[in-house]
């Protein structure tokens, strides 16, 4: 239980610092979640745990509510900024995670110093850094076709349900389409095939992730609302 019930703090961490990111830095503070939120959740996706919930035992990886907050980010861009805004964000996330997978892959070539503790350091982030370029390309597919879909969804939900209490349609609706499209592509190039990945853990991994995913969409409708409220004298970008 203590996966589950420390899963909600987690979850409620993240919505909380990405308010007080807009609060404090405005729609620039939108950007550069977006830019630690795509690196981040592809080094949490690297640890997979069992969630207990309902007399079940689940299998999921973590990273789904910082990811989360990536489509948060871009439904709030296009709520407040439009469409053309929440595309440029999705590009700056793309850039994000190219850049940091080819830096990460270069600094793992560097010889470390033989002494103990610098090949400990080596093996740890072979360890985590590793696994990289299959998880990041994995993620680029699935980012760059879901994240582009939900802008596009939203902007049509804007124009059929535009009134202001009709913001939870826009956002789960939007969301609910391109996440599934997200979690099946990511899944597939992640997990399918590989080593310790047998066909029942990625079944197990993709319904899982997918369902959090969900949930994690209806729970920052409410810190969506909140952030629509929020002002600013904006500076142009």
């Amino acid at each position: 239980m203590f996966n589950l019930w420390f899963g909600i703090i987690f979850m409620l961490l993240h919505f909380t610092l990405f308010l007080l990111s807009y609060r404090f830095f405005g729609r620039i503070g939108i950007y550069a979640w977006i830019g630690m939120a795509t690196v981040l959740a592809n080094i949490q996706v690297v640890k997979t745990i069992d969630l207990h919930a309902f007399g079940l035992v689940i299998a999921i990886t973590l990273g789904n509510t910082m990811y989360g907050t990536i489509y948060l980010a871009s439904d709030l861009l296009n709520e407040k900024y439009g469409e053309k805004s929440a595309k440029k964000a999705v590009w700056f996330g793309f850039f994000t995670l190219i850049a940091s997978t080819i830096i990460m892959q270069m600094a793992l070539l560097f010889n470390p110093h033989p002494s103990e503790f610098p090949l400990q350091v080596q093996g740890a982030m072979e360890t985590l850094f590793g696994l990289m370029p299959r998880i990041a390309l994995a993620s680029l597919c699935a980012y760059f076709v879901s994240q582009f879909l939900d802008v596009r969804i939203y902007s049509t939900l804007k124009r059929l349900c535009p009134a202001p209490n009709q913001l939870w349609i826009r956002n789960n609706g939007s969301t609910a389409a391109s996440q599934l499209v997200d979690t099946l592509i990511f899944c597939t190039i992640a997990f399918a095939g590989a080593e310790g990945y047998d066909r029942k853990l990625w079944l197990s991994i993709f319904l899982s992730t997918y369902v959090i995913k969900f949930i994690v969409s209806i729970c920052s409708t409410p810190f969506l609302y909140a952030a629509r409220s929020f002002s600013f004298k904006e500076e142009s970008l």
